[in-house]
Parts: structure tokens; sequence; C-alpha cells
């Protein structure tokens, strides 16, 4: 089956599918990718990651759909990812977050699309915050997550979020958002959950 998903442990393996050529490393995995692949050969601490090919993204693009048998590559990425972390995804004892980033061979303007912390649920939330005993982090993370993943993934915009929070801070007399404390980027969550499923009408994925 064609292999659509590379792990951090088959930098050789790219690099060989490329001919030794790093400019061919990052037609295969995107220049994103191929920069953590080239970290993690230097021994550069890098975290556990997965890139999904070029080719999948061209694939995609041409049939609109993901090819046969990616998905059930990138499953098996996490599988992997889970175990060099010992971190469970989706586990709000032991929860897995993951950041996905957009990557090309070439930087391009509109190719920084970001989601951190894909992994926070409720509770996972709850899990977090029993572990960390930062309530104020935990929930902040939180809120960023819905408000990416509404933007980018659900095409919603910014707008949906910025509106709730400036209102809620102009209610409270807040500045800046260092001002707010934890039970205010909980109440956010809910707000941004609401105005989630408002523009979407889905509730935010648990």
């Amino acid at each position: 089956m064609k292999k659509w998903v590379y792990l951090f442990s088959e930098v050789k393996e790219v690099e060989k599918l490329a001919g030794g050529s790093w400019d061919g490393v990052k037609s295969i995995v995107g220049g994103k990718g191929a920069g953590l692949m080239d970290m993690t050969r230097a021994g550069v601490p890098v975290p556990p990651f997965f890139t999904v090919t070029t080719e999948a993204c061209n694939a995609y693009q041409d049939g609109g759909k993901f090819p046969a048998g990616m998905w059930d590559q990138e499953l098996k990425a996490l599988k992997a990812i889970e175990k060099a972390t010992g971190k469970k995804f989706g586990d709000p004892a032991n929860p897995l977050l993951v950041s996905c980033r957009s990557g090309a061979k070439f930087s391009m303007p509109g190719m920084m699309d970001t989601i951190l912390n894909i992994g926070l649920t409720d509770k996972v939330a709850e899990g977090m915050v029993k572990a960390t005993g930062n309530p104020r982090f935990v929930y902040d993370s939180y809120r960023r997550l819905i408000e990416m993943f509404g933007s980018v993934v659900m095409e919603t915009g910014d707008e949906p979020f910025e509106h709730p929070l400036a209102a809620y801070k102009a209610e409270k007399g807040y500045k800046g958002d260092t001002e707010m404390p934890a039970e205010d980027w909980k109440a956010i969550v809910e707000k941004f959950k609401q105005a989630y499923k408002e523009k979407t009408g889905e509730d935010f994925p648990q």
C-alpha cells in the first residue's frame, strides 16, 4: 500500500527515497516536516511527530477525499507517538496533546495555519487541572484550541470568537488578557463553544 505518513523515526527512509537530496526531502514531507527531520537527524530533542506527505495533499485535492490507507496510517502513527511519549490521546489522567501545522516545499503566504492543543476536551481539561494545579493555563489553552479549530478547520473565521472575548473583558473592566483569572477563561471556553455551535451547527468535538 502507498505510504502517506512518515514518523520521526523514519528520517533515513525519507532521505533515501529522496535520493539523498534534502531538497527532495522537502518535496516529500514539506518544508516544516523536513525541518523537523533535519533537527531529528542532528540529535536536537524535538518532540515525536509524524508528517503527512505533500503527495497525500495533492491526492486529496484531486479526489476530494483522503487517499486510501492514509487515515489508518495516521492513526497508527499516533499510536507510535503515544508509545514514545508515554501518554494517550484523549486520556484525562495522562493526555497527549497534539499540534498540527500545514506546510509545503516552498514557504508561501497562507501556509501558516496551526492548531494547538488538539486532544483537549471537557474531561481532559478537568484531568489536566488536577495534574497541573494550574486551571488558568488549562482553560486558556482550551479556548485557543476551540478558536483555532473553528477558524481553520471549520472556516468560521476569528470574528465569532473575538467579539465574545472583547465583550466579556469590557464587562469585567479588563484591559488585557493577563488580568483574567482561571474562572474567566473557563467562562470563555463555554462562550467559545456556544459561538462554535452557532456558526457550525455542531457541538465542539469531545
